[in-house]
């Protein structure tokens, strides 16, 4: 069997796997997944793509792999257990998590290069965008990985950005969600002001997207503040997650990020209301709870 007709493997199912397993069954391409929630698994069946029982059928099966998990930890080990499974072939792992890009950097470094290449590809927006063919990738590593499937990355991110080493990806990553972050952020905390001027909220955000203020955010996430649609494009704990790398690694710079600390109290507030699963855009929730006490 050629390379082409094997399967692409997905280790990872939610929101940002399902987005990856749309692009490549839009593009043709056979998908066989494997989740450590099994019920995640019948989504994928009704896109067309199998179901695997563990990470190392997706290793005999595949040659090409899309890594679509949590976080660094979880990488980490799903690479490991790749490795232990023993492929009767060379694998290119495409990694499209959120991670610490120090630890990515690491994990590309100590991989055995004949036996699997890792291409780092976080990307850029939202599940919905992903879906859609809007992401942006963020490649690390070596370009001839990268090369070697393109097909797969053209279906996943046909826009996309080469940075250089493995880790240049998640550090790019990072700082564009904490510019996505703040922004979702001050467009809350404005619609909120808005309403508690008496502005109608929709007619102010169709002034404020023509206004020098315009950003896509506004697009993506307007609507849904606005009607309290929290459907996860995007989750909270997740954001969490990935503000929390953004401090580490600037802590470790000796950089503050003062906007950044905002966002991370704002989004700690929602969680803590058991708000961690819904969409990121429900940090207007929040807001919202910090009327300001009267004298």
């Amino acid at each position: 069997m050629t390379e082409a007709a094997r399967p692409v493997g997905l280790i990872g199912t939610g929101l940002m796997g399902m987005a990856c397993a749309q692009r490549l069954r839009a593009a043709g391409l056979p998908v066989i997944g494997y989740d450590v929630d099994a019920g995640k698994l019948a989504a994928l069946e009704a896109l067309g793509g199998q179901r695997a029982v563990e990470v190392a059928d997706i290793a005999r099966a595949c040659e090409r792999i899309v890594l679509a998990v949590f976080d660094t930890a979880q990488v980490e080990q799903t690479v490991d257990a790749l490795l232990a499974a023993k492929a009767p072939r060379p694998l290119t792992v495409v990694c499209v998590s959120t991670c610490d890009p120090e630890r990515i950097a690491a994990l590309a470094a100590r991989i055995p290069a004949d036996r699997l290449r890792f291409v780092e590809a976080p990307v850029s927006g939202s599940s919905g965008q992903v879906a859609a063919g809007d992401g942006l990738g963020l490649i690390g590593g070596d370009p001839a990985a990268a090369d070697a499937i393109a097909d797969v990355l053209d279906a996943i991110m046909p826009r996309r950005h080469h940075l250089g080493a493995a880790g240049n990806g998640g550090r790019a990553k990072l700082a564009i969600n904490l510019i996505l972050g703040v922004n979702r952020a001050a467009l809350a905390e404005g619609l909120v002001f808005a309403q508690r001027l008496g502005l109608d909220a929709t007619r102010f955000l169709a002034v404020a997207r023509d206004s020098a203020a315009y950003s896509q955010i506004m697009d993506v996430k307007g609507a849904k503040m606005i009607a309290g649609d929290t459907a996860p494009a995007g989750k909270l704990s997740q954001s969490l997650k990935d503000f929390h790398l953004m401090r580490d690694q600037a802590a470790r710079l000796g950089q503050t990020l003062p906007l950044a600390d905002t966002y991370i109290g704002l989004v700690e507030g929602c969680v803590a209301q058991g708000e961690g699963e819904l969409d990121n855009s429900a940090v207007i929730r929040e807001i919202r709870r910090r009327a300001a006490k009267r004298h």
